[in-house]
């Protein structure tokens, strides 16, 4: 066997033992000794949701509230009742209501309301990006969270006002200005 061809197999086998060592700029996942759920910097990276409170908060069995990252649905708490709130509300709670969840957090973590601020994955897919993709949410972009990713959930948005999904086809009133 070749010398390069030696070495070569011998990197492989080290990136497949050891991976690449945390370059997605994440903390790695850790698990505490007692079999507490795994956490990162941010808070635990897995999770029951145990209460929606509304298309795009949530509570989790620990206590955690948990904001959805790039996306906002219409209002309805604290006496607001927003066209599509209560739609939105019943398609998150459809998805996340007593599921176990994965957490993906961004550049900040918490909320000026101490919420958590995450991507949250369920089997069928991230619920931030079913809401916007079936009409249920806009994009809500608050730099420096969804650097990377508010172009992919845009043009998500732009798919579902060209086909009147969800929200797009009954409120007149729809994202903001």
């Amino acid at each position: 066997m070749s010398l390069i061809r030696l070495g070569f197999l011998l990197a492989s086998v080290l990136l497949l033992a050891f991976g690449t060592g945390g370059c997605d700029g994440e903390e790695p996942a850790a698990t505490a000794s007692d079999g507490d759920p795994e956490t990162s910097k941010c808070g635990p990276t897995v999770g029951r949701v145990a209460k929606v409170v509304d298309g795009d908060t949530v509570v989790l069995e620990s206590g955690e509230k948990v904001r959805y990252l790039l996306v906002d649905t219409p209002e309805i708490t604290n006496g607001k009742r927003e066209c599509f709130g209560v739609e939105a509300r019943d398609f998150n709670a459809g998805y996340v209501l007593g599921q176990e969840v994965a957490l993906t957090y961004d550049v900040e973590c918490t909320d000026a309301y101490g919420r958590l601020l995450a991507y949250v994955e369920v089997p069928d897919g991230e619920i931030n990006a079913l809401l916007v993709a079936r009409g249920y949410g806009c994009v809500l972009d608050i730099p420096p969270n969804g650097a990377d990713r508010a172009g992919e959930f845009r043009d998500m948005q732009r798919v579902a006002r060209d086909q009147k999904a969800g929200l797009w086809g009954m409120c007149s009133d729809v994202c903001g200005p």
